[in-house]
């Protein structure tokens, strides 16, 4: 296992966007209300919506994205199944650099699972 830690990743960045929220408070305002409004349950579900937003984060190679969206599916009670057949399509589409980052992700699920289930539970 590496070093890298997507539980000190997301909560490093939380962080950082916290001063964020504070220094530039429109910017970050307008960023939760437009992550809300896309977000939002519709023709799609919120679980799907969080699916295509997981996929967009490993296919852009960005660590923050794949730890904060698959928290966020957790909670939404994505299953491992869910997650790998939208892994699939990020390497069909994205080839090896993205296949990297899929099993990242299911990194990123093996991490958090075992500690939201506690919490939940809790």
């Amino acid at each position: 296992m590496s070093g890298k830690s997507f539980v000190q990743i997301t909560t490093d960045v939380s962080k950082a966007l916290g001063t964020l929220r504070k220094e530039a408070p429109d910017t970050m305002a307008g960023f939760g209300a437009m992550s809300a409004a896309a977000l939002k349950e519709g023709s799609l579900s919120a679980l799907q919506k969080e699916l295509i937003a997981l996929a967009i984060g490993v296919s852009s190679r960005c660590d923050a994205c794949i730890g904060f969206h698959v928290k966020a599916l957790i909670k939404l009670g994505v299953t491992r199944e869910q997650l790998v057949e939208t892994l699939e399509v990020c390497a069909y589409m994205g080839g090896g650099p993205t296949l990297m980052y899929a099993a990242e992700a299911i990194r990123a699920y093996e991490e958090f699972l075992p500690r939201m289930t506690k919490t939940d539970a809790a």
